[in-house]
């Protein structure tokens, strides 16, 4: 899979859209989350890495409603806000893309697209009106799929990955938050999908990108946010920083299968 040119890359100025500073959460005797700091501006995407147990889910709850913090700050365009329950957060404009999904199989696009959200007239459901947008909205995203009217069980993985993204989109969200929007797709259909984060970031939506894919992170990510066992463990420019880098902050240790394999190549190289 090729990589997105580093030309296509955002060049961040201004204030953040969204920033936490010092956030703490606990969860009885488990400190999930110790003063953690994280920034996030308009068309920038940010990835969130850390290995297994290290407080991404928790510290994308927190953004997203789902657990209040319960220390620190979050502002929102430099008001601090409080986040108690998703619709606050929904409310703001954060939009938040979990990795089930939550597709109704049974339905095609248009309703999936506008579930909870119908547009009505005169009391009654107008499919004209959520048709039209929807096909707008696929359009505007470059996404292309069968017909807006497919049920959703038809779709391929990729297929239904951009439609749960779209489906955030149609509130108008200023920070997409995506949780392993590529697991367990295939090439083509992970290009499909970080096709459509670059699309994203073009529109001067901030995007909360979590990944265990590295690749992934460096085709479209501009900054990477680490953490490890619940706490800042770094924050990277990809432009900047090499792979070894960020895996060492990730697992903590300057010495690890990827930096051994690079010593093992480059003696080779000079050997030969």
């Amino acid at each position: 899979m090729k990589s997105p040119s580093p030309e296509k890359k955002v060049h961040v100025t201004g204030a953040p859209v969204l920033q936490l500073r010092a956030v703490s959460k606990r969860f009885g005797a488990v400190q999930a989350l110790t003063d953690v700091d994280l920034t996030v501006h308009a068309g920038e995407v940010v990835a969130l890495v850390g290995d297994n147990g290290a407080g991404k889910s928790t510290l994308v709850k927190t953004i997203a409603g789902v657990h209040p913090i319960d220390e620190g700050t979050i502002t929102w365009h430099g008001d601090p806000v409080r986040l108690t329950r998703p619709q606050d957060a929904q409310t703001l404009g954060i939009a938040t893309v979990y990795q089930d999904l939550a597709l109704c199989d049974n339905l095609d696009v248009v309703a999936n697209l506008f579930l909870g959200r119908e547009k009505r007239s005169r009391g009654l459901l107008d499919e004209t009106a959520m048709e039209q947008r929807a096909r707008e909205l696929l359009d505007t995203l470059s996404i292309r799929i069968p017909s807006v009217r497919i049920p959703v069980a038809a779709l391929s993985g990729g297929q239904r990955q951009v439609v749960a993204i779209a489906r955030a989109l149609v509130g108008d969200p200023s920070i997409v938050i995506l949780d392993e929007p590529t697991a367990a797709l295939g090439v083509e259909q992970t290009a499909q999908v970080l096709d459509l984060v670059e699309r994203l970031r073009a529109r001067g939506l901030g995007v909360i990108l979590i990944s265990h894919n590295m690749a992934d992170v460096r085709a479209v990510a501009d900054t990477v946010a680490v953490l490890r066992l619940g706490r800042n463990n770094g924050v990277f420019s990809v432009a900047d920083t090499t792979q070894e880098q960020i895996i060492s902050a990730i697992t903590g240790a300057t010495d690890n299968a990827v930096t051994r394999r690079q010593a093992r190549l480059t003696e080779e190289e000079d050997a030969a």
